[in-house]
């Protein structure tokens, strides 16, 4: 059932695309899989061998992936409804 002007359905189709956004967000997050590297994609420094069997597919070393984890942005929350004004015109 929707509301408005919105056609039935409409807010469920919002909810799973909300859903299945976070899902594809997460499966990208998830981390290396398959062969680790020796050396750091970034700055070619070795990778500790400790490293590379404790996370399988590591690809950067402790402080080129300690920098990407410092500058990741948390994730803002999206509107999809739109504003009021914008369903009336």
């Amino acid at each position: 059932m929707a509301g408005g002007w919105a056609r039935d359905g409409a807010v469920e189709e919002q909810i799973e695309a909300s859903i299945a956004d976070e899902l594809a967000r997460m499966k990208q997050r998830r981390g290396p899989t398959g062969e680790s590297r020796t050396h750091c994609a970034e700055c070619d420094e070795p990778i500790p061998e400790a490293r590379q069997r404790a996370i399988p597919g590591v690809k950067l070393c402790i402080e080129c992936q300690t920098g990407r984890d410092v500058r990741a942005a948390p994730r803002g929350g999206m509107n999809r409804r739109g504003s009021k004004d914008s369903q009336l015109k």
